[in-house]
């Protein structure tokens, strides 16, 4: 499908993943005005005519939109994270129907895996169990998306397609204690433990578990070659290949921040999903993505930009 001639609705295009996925949009030749963002101020997606008028007079939904967080946030919202996440894209896509939008994106999580789905995820097990307890609210709200996507598919030929992607990361990331992923939240960390010569660092679980990280332009990437060229009703990973423990993770952070103090690690809070890697080979036969930017680049990239808005950002 060509982009270049098509208004396109992105929702949470002012954030993380939307800043990324609104470049690369203006790359495959979308004009800036055929973007439209809807920001939540003055469009509460919770409500089904806000939903109705922002869908009005566009051909493609790509809906990034999410009320999403850490382990912490899960923990003390899961009511909140549910009904926003459900509210937002079940009516967001029943509006798109209505309106007979020539193609639908949905992005999923990859928390909604069962908690012992086997390694790499595939996606033809996403329904064998039920996802990890701490996220389960946030995930089966988002897995509820593809039910009622591969369903107007079938009753009404609406053109939608689900997406998977991993864990993502990259500047631009939310360094909000309060919500960030793990990423983030140590970089955040080790800077300030660094400002006031702590010599230790505090990290929820015993590090144990495994994570794979998706850079988010490389994200995307991914999303933007799938609106251009899927469309099955068949739900595909987006992912690195690349796993690694959050212990190694830390470590790794320390090191390029130069941090000597230690990790103690906070076995009271809970580990989140022992491990976490997809299959994304379903992804680069069905439309040729393959993730480029290698973890360690990345992270790099990542420690930078914090440390050079991190002023700005703690007055915000």
């Amino acid at each position: 499908m060509k982009l270049s001639d098509k208004k396109i609705l992105l929702t949470g295009g002012a954030g993380f993943l939307g800043s990324y996925v609104a470049k690369e949009l203006v790359k495959n030749g979308v004009k800036n005005k055929d973007i439209i963002i809807p920001r939540s101020k003055v469009a509460d997606l919770r409500k089904m005519e806000n939903c109705r008028r922002v869908v009005k007079g566009t051909d493609i939904l790509i809906h990034l939109a999410g009320n999403v967080g850490g382990i912490g946030k899960n923990l003390d919202l899961p009511g909140t994270l549910f009904y926003d996440n459900v509210m937002m894209g079940v009516q967001l896509i029943h509006a798109a129907m209505e309106e007979k939008l020539k193609k639908v994106v949905i992005i999923g999580t990859v928390c909604a895996y069962p908690k012992y789905a086997p390694v790499p995820f595939r996606e033809e097990d996403l329904w064998i169990g039920y996802p990890e307890e701490t996220n389960a609210p946030y995930a089966l709200a988002k897995k509820v998306l593809l039910v009622q996507s591969q369903a107007y598919r079938t009753q009404f030929g609406l053109e939608s397609i689900y997406l998977l992607p991993t864990n993502l990361y990259g500047p631009g990331s939310d360094f909000n204690s309060a919500s960030s992923h793990v990423i983030p939240a140590i970089i955040k960390k080790i800077a300030e433990a660094k400002q006031k010569s702590k010599d230790y660092i505090k990290v929820w679980g015993d590090g144990s578990p495994t994570r794979e990280f998706l850079y988010a332009g490389d994200a995307a990437r991914g999303i933007v070659l799938a609106a251009r060229k899927y469309n099955s009703p068949e739900p595909v990973n987006l992912g690195s290949g690349t796993e690694i423990s959050i212990k190694e993770l830390a470590e790794m952070i320390c090191h390029f921040m130069d941090y000597k103090g230690s990790i103690h690690w906070d076995i009271t809070k809970p580990n989140g999903q022992p491990r976490r890697r997809v299959d994304s080979s379903r992804a680069e036969k069905l439309f040729g993505f393959k993730a480029k930017v290698r973890f360690e680049e990345g992270l790099k990239k990542t420690i930078k930009w914090y440390l050079e808005h991190r002023s700005k950002l703690l007055s915000t």
